[in-house]
């Protein structure tokens, strides 16, 4: 995907006008407000990995209330981790961040690193998340590139209607060309173009007639052409899935504090095979630890 700024888009005046957008019309959101510190900031990203705002809100305030700090999170078993994530979904990320809290109290005397490279040492910490803290938590001046980023350049720099598969290195790039040089206004830009993909430049309904910068927009300008390159592959439905078949298994386990027995196991899904395929899914992440007479969480 060509990244170059169109003749008609100016990188400064986008960074400009998106800002000052975003400055009158963010959403209220807790990771967003004053004294928001780097943890609940570390903790919002790893909730927001595939799922939704509204479901992590108030997960998000009941986590933070329990283990207000690093400290207090790493001095209580992985399994309490995994019963409060609940129904977030992809409980893998409740061990993660549960070993990342361990790694930060016991390597970083219980306060998140602002460096780029410790924090991608920490356990499920990818770029994304890590330019994420270092970007919204410290002021670092780093390319922060989401799905919604990668939306929003796709259409009014290169005037594309979707984004092409990611590439770390031309996603970083594109968005390294339209981050401006103030360490202050590039985190404001950061979360300003994610915001204009989350609510404005939508996947399905674009609100183009109201967007801040629909007249230097290349695709718009070039009457939505339709994307004709490689599309992402499409999530297989969660119906009938193993994932479906894991968050059956994943509920019993949470729903007691004593082992799950495998009599009660076999009754949460009719396909044995695909039971077992699940259930050996589950002990392969750490998820599921066996026990003598049946399944447990992780301890």
């Amino acid at each position: 995907m060509n990244v170059t700024p169109s003749p008609q888009t100016n990188a400064a005046s986008v960074s400009a006008t998106l800002n000052a957008w975003f400055t009158q019309n963010a959403r209220d959101l807790p990771w967003r407000r004053d004294g928001f510190g780097a943890w609940g900031i570390l903790v919002s990203e790893f909730m927001l990995q595939q799922t939704p705002v509204n479901r992590v809100i108030p997960r998000l305030e009941e986590w933070l209330a329990r283990w207000p700090t690093p400290a207090s999170l790493a001095a209580v078993p992985p399994s309490e981790a995994v019963r409060a994530w609940s129904s977030l979904g992809y409980p893998r990320r409740a061990l993660w961040l549960h070993a990342a809290a361990v790694q930060i109290t016991e390597l970083h005397g219980g306060v998140v690193p602002s460096d780029l490279d410790d924090l991608l040492a920490l356990t499920g910490i990818g770029d994304y998340t890590a330019r994420a803290v270092a970007a919204f938590a410290y002021g670092h001046r780093h390319p922060v590139v989401d799905t919604n980023t990668r939306r929003v350049i796709a259409r009014a720099i290169a005037g594309a209607g979707e984004p092409s598969p990611p590439s770390r290195g031309r996603d970083l790039e594109a968005m390294g060309l339209l981050l401006p040089q103030s360490a202050q206004e590039a985190a404001l830009f950061n979360a300003a173009i994610m915001e204009l993909g989350a609510v404005v430049c939508t996947s399905r309904s674009p609100h183009c007639d109201v967007c801040p910068i629909r007249n230097v927009c290349a695709w718009r300008i070039a009457d939505y052409p339709e994307y004709t390159g490689t599309r992402k592959a499409v999530q297989k439905k969660f119906e009938g899935s193993d994932r479906q078949v894991r968050g059956l298994i994943m509920a019993e386990l949470r729903s007691t504090h004593h082992f799950v027995t495998d009599a009660e196991i076999t009754t949460l899904w009719p396909d044995a095979a695909q039971l077992q395929r699940a259930l050996a899914s589950l002990v392969a992440d750490g998820l599921a630890m066996p026990a003598a007479d049946g399944y447990t969480l992780p301890d």
